[in-house]
C-alpha cells in the first residue's frame, strides 16, 4: 500500500470513527445536563458581554475575541487530535475542539479583563487569568465530567494562557484603530 492509499484509508476510518461518535453523542450525550451546561455556556456570557462591555471598545474587543476564538480552537483542536485531551459532552459533537470554551468564556474573560482595572499592568492580569484559567476553570471542568486529560498538566496550560492574554492585550492596544489623516 502506498502513501495515497495509506492516507486515502485513514480518512476512511476517521470518518467511520465520526459516524460512531456522533451516535454515542446522539444516544447519550445530546440534552445531559452537562450538555445543558455546555450551551448555556456558549450563550449566557456573549449575552453579559453585549450588556456590560464597553460600547466605544466593541471593534477592539471583537477583534481580540476573534483572535482568542481562532487561537484557543486551533491549539485546542490539535491537542484533541494528538490525544492529549478530550471532551465528554460536547454541544456540537463534530468540533474537536470544546465550543464553549473556545469561542466563548476564553475570549469572553480575556475581553473583560482588558476593560477591566485598564491600567492595571497586562503582566499582573495575564498571570490571574492564566492562573483562573488553568488551576480553576480546567480542574472545573474535569469535576463536571466535560473535560477529560489524558497526556495533559494544567502547569502545561499556563503559560499557553498567559500568552494568549498578553498578545490578546497587545491587539487591543494597538494603534491600527486609530484614523488615518
Amino acid at each position: 500500500m502506498n502513501n495515497k492509499e495509506k492516507i486515502e484509508e485513514l480518512y476512511k476510518q476517521v470518518s467511520i470513527q465520526t459516524y460512531e461518535k456522533l451516535d454515542i453523542w446522539k444516544d447519550t450525550i445530546l440534552f445531559t445536563w452537562q450538555w445543558w451546561i455546555g450551551v448555556g455556556l456558549s450563550i449566557i456570557p456573549w449575552i453579559l458581554w453585549i450588556i456590560f462591555r464597553r460600547k466605544e471598545s466593541t471593534l477592539r474587543l471583537l477583534t481580540v475575541g476573534f483572535f482568542v476564538m481562532f487561537l484557543s480552537t486551533f491549539l485546542d483542536s490539535i491537542g484533541v487530535q494528538l490525544g492529549l485531551w478530550y471532551y465528554t459532552h460536547a454541544p456540537l459533537p463534530l468540533i474537536p475542539a470544546f465550543f464553549p470554551w473556545d469561542t466563548t468564556l476564553m475570549p469572553i474573560v480575556i475581553m473583560g479583563l482588558i476593560q477591566f482595572k485598564p491600567k492595571l499592568s497586562p503582566y499582573i492580569k495575564g498571570l490571574i487569568f492564566a492562573g483562573l484559567t488553568s488551576y480553576v476553570g480546567e480542574p472545573l471542568f474535569i469535576w463536571l465530567e466535560l473535560y477529560k486529560p489524558i497526556a495533559w498538566k494544567h502547569i502545561y496550560s499556563f503559560p499557553i494562557y498567559f500568552l494568549i492574554y498578553l498578545i490578546s492585550n497587545k491587539i487591543y492596544i494597538g494603534n491600527s484603530y486609530h484614523k488615518s489623516t
